[in-house]
């Protein structure tokens, strides 16, 4: 898949949105379950794209 518009984002972008979505995935860890999972995952995907769009800029 390529995103054309994904490699646009700066990584620090991601990095910020990917600590946000850990933050957000804490607070709503007791109240629902599955919006954690979601927030969890979401983290983690953009903290890989952020890294791999840095490693790849260099």
């Amino acid at each position: 898949m390529n995103f054309p518009s994904m490699k646009n984002i700066p990584p620090i972008y991601l990095y910020l949105s990917s600590i946000f979505s850990f933050v957000i995935s804490n607070l709503v860890r007791e109240k629902s379950p599955l919006f954690y999972g979601i927030f969890l995952a979401v983290g983690l995907i953009a903290f890989l794209l952020g890294l791999y769009s840095r490693i790849s800029k260099k």
